[in-house]
């Protein structure tokens, strides 16, 4: 369940992207995340508020719930504005480094074990980030660095909502992060003015923002609660696939070697992760049954 919940999140979640770098060519940046996040909100208030009531906005850890919401607020607002200056598959293929990075941080945060090989798996993930933003090189563009800081933020995220989903339900959860995202976001009409949307095209993607931006973290939220971290974030990678075909065909991008040698890396290290995390629990499950431990019956 939690890998399906994470295959719907990754075809939803690079659609809203698409949307979002469409609409950064005709409406300011600040403007777009406040819609992401107002659109997330109305949505989220019309679906579950009939089934939960008042007890929708009641948290049983608010303190998380609010540092988590910041965290994606401010990660969502760095990667919308980095779409400004970046292709969508190169933007991407560096927030793929997110697996890696939550697989790292899910032994501090969450006491999970990592052993040597998998540490490797991380080390190569790294390499094969750098591949991709060639620091220094001629295909660095400094926006790649807000892209960065988005990744680590939004991977502290990931770890923060595991961390939570035994005490808050997903639909408390989500509903948070509209919330806090929507009221963050309207600060930005304090310094650039809002523009209206010029055509039904712009209106019904507004929407999609907020629709996909939703229900694709409410998929997260689910996945989490039914997988451990390090099992289901590798499965975000199939939004290089679906980023990549919605890069070519509405804004006719076609990345350079060093992105495609780059995602490799990264996707191969996340499956590698993926393939150990899978062994280990295989050879937990077999020494805890009866017959391995021999407390089975004489």
């Amino acid at each position: 369940m939690g890998i399906a919940f994470m295959l719907l999140a990754s075809l939803v979640l690079p659609a809203m992207n698409a949307g979002v770098k469409y609409l950064n060519d005709f409406y300011p940046s600040g403007q777009i995340v406040w819609a992401r996040y107002a659109g997330h909100l109305l949505v989220m208030i019309v679906v579950f508020l009939p089934w939960h009531g008042a007890g929708l906005f009641r948290s049983q850890r608010p303190g998380i719930q609010l540092v988590r919401s910041l965290l994606l607020f401010v990660s969502t607002a760095f990667f919308v504005y980095a779409l400004r200056h970046l292709e969508l598959a190169v933007a991407m293929a560096i927030v793929f480094t997110t697996p890696i990075v939550v697989t790292a941080l899910s032994v501090p945060f969450l006491s999970e074990k990592v052993g040597p090989r998998r540490w490797a798996a991380v080390a190569v993930g790294f390499a094969g980030a750098l591949i991709i933003i060639q620091p220094g090189g001629a295909g660095f563009h400094w926006a790649m660095l807000l892209v960065v800081a988005n990744m680590i933020m939004f991977s502290v995220y990931q770890i923060l909502t595991r961390k939570i989903a035994a005490d808050d339900t997903p639909e408390t959860t989500i509903t948070y992060t509209a919330l806090v995202g929507a009221v963050a976001a309207g600060l930005f009409f304090l310094v650039e003015p809002g523009i209206w949307p010029v055509s039904a095209l712009h209106w019904l993607l507004y929407f999609l923002l907020g629709v996909f931006g939703g229900f694709g973290q409410y998929f997260v939220i689910k996945a989490f609660q039914y997988s451990l971290a390090s099992v289901v974030a590798p499965i975000t990678y199939i939004q290089l696939v679906v980023a990549g075909l919605f890069g070519y065909l509405i804004f006719a991008e076609v990345p350079d070697r060093w992105t495609w040698i780059g995602s490799a890396v990264v996707v191969a290290s996340g499956l590698y992760i993926t393939y150990r995390e899978r062994r280990r629990k295989a050879s937990r499950d077999e020494e805890a049954s009866p017959v391995a431990s021999g407390a089975g019956p004489p």
